[in-house]
């Protein structure tokens, strides 16, 4: 059975880290509808979803993805990057224990945020960006590799999180802005660009063999078509105004 948990928009999402994008007005009543049609695609592919609350000390809780990392093996509770944000993460990891999911955490001094951390296969990709840093890589690597996964580190400089530049559309698949990463760094899989127009399109959820995706990018979305991509388009431009992305607002994992 295939779970996602999310977590409700603050009252204070206004309020949201901002890196890479000036500050806009956000449409609060919007964004929560626009959240709600988000969860009903994970429904109507299958998915089991359980949405936990937040408050408006947390801003950015929709964005869950960046607690933990969620592996077959169980989930490892990061260190959010920004300060503000570490006191969502011990509602998610009360959430994920009460569903048998085992946990482990990063320890001082790595910060991590889930964005950062791309998982295709065994092959673990993990940004190094202003939010990631090697410390955490480092302890990553010593907790997966036993469980047989490569931990590959990746600089990000020009986008806030790995998966804003790339992610997984199928089991081999990814799609990628290639001007977000260095040269080389998917050598061995089969990419799909984004279009030129639309550098903010790399980031695509995949949900068994549906490629959840944002309808603001029709441009790559025929790529992804044209290559045999099943996609399952959603509006999600308020919660892009918050620099999130439709792998951000959820932890997948089967029981």
């Amino acid at each position: 059975m295939l779970f996602a948990l999310t977590r409700e928009i603050s009252p204070a999402f206004e309020r949201c880290q901002l890196s890479h994008q000036p500050r806009r007005p956000i449409d609060l009543d919007r964004a929560r509808a626009q959240h709600a049609a988000y969860e009903w695609a994970l429904v109507e592919l299958g998915g089991t979803v359980r949405r936990i609350d937040s408050g408006p000390d947390m801003p950015d809780a929709v964005f869950i993805e960046d607690t933990a990392v969620v592996l077959g093996d169980g989930a490892i509770m990061t260190r959010p990057g920004a300060d503000a944000r570490r006191a969502e993460t011990p509602g998610v990891a009360d959430a994920l224990a009460r569903y048998g999911v085992p946990l482990r955490d990063l320890l001082a001094p790595a910060t991590l945020d889930g964005g950062d951390v791309l998982v295709i296969g065994r092959s673990v990709f993990v940004g190094e960006s202003s939010r990631t840093n090697a410390a955490a890589i480092a302890q990553l690597r010593r907790i997966l590799q036993p469980l047989g996964y490569a931990v590959r580190k990746v600089p990000v400089e020009k986008c806030l999180h790995l998966k804003s530049a790339a992610t997984a559309v199928s089991g081999s698949t990814l799609l990628v802005n290639p001007e977000w990463v260095p040269d080389g760094t998917f050598l061995a899989l089969t990419t799909i660009e984004v279009d030129p127009d639309e550098p903010q399109a790399g980031n695509a959820l995949l949900v068994g063999e549906t490629a959840i995706y944002p309808a603001a990018f029709p441009k790559t979305r025929a790529r992804l078509e044209r290559a045999g991509i099943r996609v399952r388009t959603v509006e999600v431009d308020e919660l892009a105004k918050a620099e999130g992305g439709v792998t951000c607002c959820c932890l997948l994992w089967e029981r």
